[in-house]
């Protein structure tokens, strides 16, 4: 069954709430260790742990049992494949790594190409958080993102910071009563 992905508020205020986003974490160094990822085919164990931390510090010590040599088989053949969902497969096999992680691992290696799944951002596109998010979950919120970013003449991150601002600011009304 087809999951609608639909975004919660009009198209038009994408780049201004792209304009107001701020998040709290600093993404310099993950961009770095994406970039050199990229370049070299697949991350190394600091730029992963790196990453991974920067997206969520609660699976650590699991992101750091995976060895060095996992580590570059598994994001070696993500960065390599095509197939959105051999990408995604790959990098989840890894310890620690769920789909929200994954999708952190590959924007910061192709920022230009992918969102990265949150709760922020699924709020903003009509979808609760999860515990779990499947694969074909993946697959299908990707597509969604990519052919909203495109109906609305934005680039993908410029929709993915909209997407997480917008449910920032939804929060802070309800906060403050609104």
């Amino acid at each position: 069954m087809a999951r609608r992905f639909t975004l919660q508020f009009p198209a038009e205020e994408i780049p201004q709430l792209a304009a107001r986003f701020s998040y709290p974490k600093p993404a310099d160094h993950c961009l770095a260790a994406g970039a050199a990822a990229r370049a070299r085919g697949h991350y190394d164990r600091d730029e992963f742990v790196l990453v991974c931390a920067w997206k969520t510090e609660r699976s650590r010590s699991l992101v750091a049992s995976n060895s060095v040599t996992a580590i570059e088989l598994a994001t070696g053949r993500a960065l390599r494949v095509k197939d959105e969902a051999k990408r995604m497969e790959a990098l989840t096999a890894l310890d620690g790594v769920g789909v929200p992680t994954a999708s952190a691992l590959l924007f910061f290696a192709f920022p230009t190409e992918y969102p990265i799944l949150d709760v922020r951002a699924l709020e903003s596109l009509g979808h609760k958080a999860r515990t779990v998010y499947p694969t074909d979950y993946w697959v299908e919120y990707l597509l969604a993102c990519r052919r909203i970013a495109d109906e609305s003449g934005v680039p993908i991150r410029t929709l993915d910071k909209a997407l997480w601002q917008a449910s920032k600011e939804k929060g802070e009304s309800l906060d403050r009563g609104g």
